[in-house]
């Protein structure tokens, strides 16, 4: 039996992403939901496997940084091993042009991709730092425009399934840099006010608790794109793929507003 390298990464890098995935989405929704019912209650009882637990919310208490519990590995898995995956199945597996799109080099096809990725992150970080994104309404819709355009760029420039896979690594991009960048960070400062004695910056735990709000928004449709390599003909091989896929996105922030409540 001849042995294949990259066939062998492939399964590796696609098994280490989405378990890690299911890691870092569930444990995001799940402290969005615990942050919701805290709201609501002083405490929360749960029961799980043999064991009950109660958790409460402490805005300022006395702790050892040492001690603390951080979630942010599984972002950083998810991320390097989706990478991992887009080299090794568009850039290097020769899937980023179509012939019938736009008579382009795969070479110009993957500087395309990547650029999108990193311009998606700088756009959205600066328009939720600016004055536009104090509205939580504005700022979706613009976002949400953004994205629309986005994906009309792509599906006439590149494949239509490595456009579909590229706006999906531009959201997953903005999660992971939401987590390392501006969340974390953020987390860092609060933990060393409270070492040194200090009260919290509120507006800098608000500022955390939104990006990781925005987070659960965006993964919906980010697992529906990684899926949906699986139904061409739905998806991104309809002569309408970039109106599917904005149609889809909604849908996906529709469906994590429910979650969100439940």
């Amino acid at each position: 039996m001849e042995f294949n390298l990259t066939e062998w990464l492939n399964l590796v890098a696609r098994w280490v992403h989405v378990f890690a995935g299911i890691l870092w989405v569930g444990q995001t929704y799940y402290f969005t939901w615990l942050d919701g019912r805290l709201h609501e209650e002083e405490n929360v009882w749960m029961v799980h496997s043999g064991g009950f637990y109660s958790v409460e919310k402490k805005p300022s208490p006395k702790i050892d940084p040492a001690r603390l519990h951080w979630f942010r590995w599984e972002a950083a898995l998810t991320w390097l091993s989706g990478a991992v995956l887009l080299v090794l199945v568009y850039y290097h597996g020769g899937m980023m042009v179509d012939a019938d799109v736009a008579d382009i080099s795969a070479g110009r096809a993957a500087i395309i991709g990547v650029a999108a990725i990193a311009l998606a992150w700088v756009v959205y970080d600066l328009l939720w730092l600016s004055p536009l994104g104090k509205s939580e309404t504005l700022g979706a819709v613009i976002s949400f425009v953004l994205l629309v355009g986005a994906s009309y760029a792509l599906v006439h420039l590149l494949s239509g399934r490595a456009a579909y896979m590229h706006i999906g690594a531009m959201m997953g991009t903005i999660m992971a840099a939401n987590v390392w960048m501006r969340i974390l960070p953020a987390q860092r400062r609060l933990v060393a006010a409270l070492a040194a004695g200090t009260p919290p910056d509120v507006a800098l735990a608000a500022r955390a608790k939104s990006r990781s709000k925005h987070n659960t928004f965006m993964a919906v449709p980010v697992v529906l794109i990684m899926i949906s390599n699986h139904f061409p003909t739905a998806t991104y091989g309809s002569r309408y793929n970039w109106i599917v896929l904005s149609v889809l996105v909604l849908l996906g922030w529709a469906a994590a507003k429910l979650i969100r409540r439940a």
